[in-house]
């Protein structure tokens, strides 16, 4: 595994879009606190500040260091769970409701695009869901009954069809959702920033938070060298929490997902491989995705870390899984190869955790960030503003906890690093 290439992040390197922003100087008073740089905390700013609201972002890095920095870029309708079994958990009303705000999730992120003329690589030629296996299409077909049921414009396709979407013949077939797309993810947070930002919300970067505390009626948030005073607060940092000791803090069972990146393709190739550029995904235990960007690289991802020992085994599958999809590509290496972590939960749902008067944290969206973060950041806002809790997703829960979260985590690396290890599985 060649080192300087890990860590070397395609998304950082491409991003066209740069956001600078004023260091924190001293102590202030705020209607609001957005704690976190990832889709949902900037995608709350926005709203908050286009209502007239005086909020302040803090983030302990920079903006996309986290999760939304790191993404596959789908941009995909609902959650990655059936909706049958979303309303089944949460309660028909409940889940219907989730269900139908999150199916609006692309529609949403690709307005927000047009509205702001952010540019970030979007393509809307639909997401694939691919069957890896005559039972992975079995799960497509019932995917498929349910999606339709709900009025998702949603296809299936044959393994013909799915070979000439694709160019390789390794899947079964796979589910179309038309109303899908690919973004650069970071472009994609940066742009949403600078809108915030123009729209008057004060973002500051490499401003770590320290301690939250409620006095007075009032919450104080303190960084290493300021406190800032605020009526409401919202907590946004999912699976990039950082040395925060509070109530609220997001609880969770830590997966990696790693991606690399060839070299960009020549046009020969790209008229073969994936040419309408859908994002796909398959129905594997252990995911994998592949997709393209704009200059023509060819993206590929899976469950794992590339930091760990393990590292060296996801990475040489990912070079055979290449060259399996793909024979007619040659000895083409990887320029780029990355990872990042996903806050997953037992039930596989989001979470919201109102820890006290006009305090919320938000977490959990299991690998699915993009749409869910955008849509859960924005209503969260209109809740702050109003206090109406129909504009929630889902209903508060005043705590939330999950236990051997780490050995969970560490479970799935094994299983990831068991399967990639075996090429009979492939």
């Amino acid at each position: 595994m060649p080192l300087g290439i890990i860590g070397s992040n395609l998304w950082h390197a491409t991003s066209k879009k740069l956001l600078k922003t004023n260091r924190l100087n001293k102590d202030k008073s705020v209607d609001v606190v957005v704690i976190g740089g990832g889709y949902t905390g900037v995608s709350c700013a926005l709203r908050l500040a286009e209502k007239g609201s005086n909020v302040l972002l803090l983030e302990a890095g920079h903006i996309g260091d986290g999760g939304s920095g790191r993404n596959v870029g789908l941009v995909n309708s609902g959650l990655w769970m059936e909706p049958d079994k979303v309303e089944k958990l949460l309660g028909q009303v409940a889940g219907i409701k989730l269900n139908q705000m999150l199916a609006r999730g692309p529609e949403f992120v690709f307005s927000n695009i047009d509205k702001y003329d952010i540019d970030c690589e979007l393509t809307q030629t639909g997401t694939l869901h691919c069957a890896h296996s005559n039972r992975g299409l079995e799960n497509l077909k019932e995917r498929l009954r349910q999606y339709r049921l709900r009025g998702l414009n949603v296809d299936l396709l044959s393994k013909a069809e799915t070979e000439n979407k694709l160019g390789t013949p390794f899947y079964k077939g796979a589910l179309h959702f038309r109303g899908a797309g690919t973004i650069q993810p970071l472009s994609y947070l940066r742009g949403l920033a600078c809108a915030a930002v123009s729209a008057g919300a004060s973002i500051h970067q490499m401003t770590p938070v320290t301690a939250i505390a409620r006095n007075n009626e009032t919450w104080e948030i303190k960084t290493f060298e300021h406190v800032i005073k605020a009526e409401a607060v919202i907590l946004a940092t999912n699976a990039y929490h950082q040395h925060l000791h509070v109530s609220a803090a997001p609880i969770y069972t830590p997966v990696h997902y790693f991606q690399t990146a060839t070299k960009p393709l020549d046009e020969a190739l790209l008229k073969k491989i994936i040419p309408e550029q859908q994002g796909c995904w398959d129905t594997a235990m252990i995911m994998s995705s592949i997709r393209r960007d704009q200059a023509g690289r060819l993206i590929l991802g899976a469950v794992g870390s590339l930091d760990l020992p393990s590292g060296y085994i996801h990475y040489n599958w990912a070079q055979h899984r290449l060259k399996k999809l793909y024979p007619y590509l040659g000895d083409i290496e990887f320029e780029h190869a990355w990872h990042g972590r996903i806050a997953y939960s037992n039930d596989h749902l989001p979470h919201i955790v109102e820890f006290g008067p006009n305090a919320i944290s938000i977490f959990g969206y299991s690998g699915r960030g993009i749409a869910p973060g955008t849509v859960f950041g924005s209503a969260v806002a209109e809740y702050i503003l109003s206090g109406d809790l129909s504009y929630l997703p889902i209903t508060p829960m005043r705590s939330y906890t999950e236990k051997f979260t780490k050995l969970k985590g560490a479970f799935y690396e094994f299983g990831a690093t068991a399967i990639h290890g075996s090429t009979s599985f492939f």
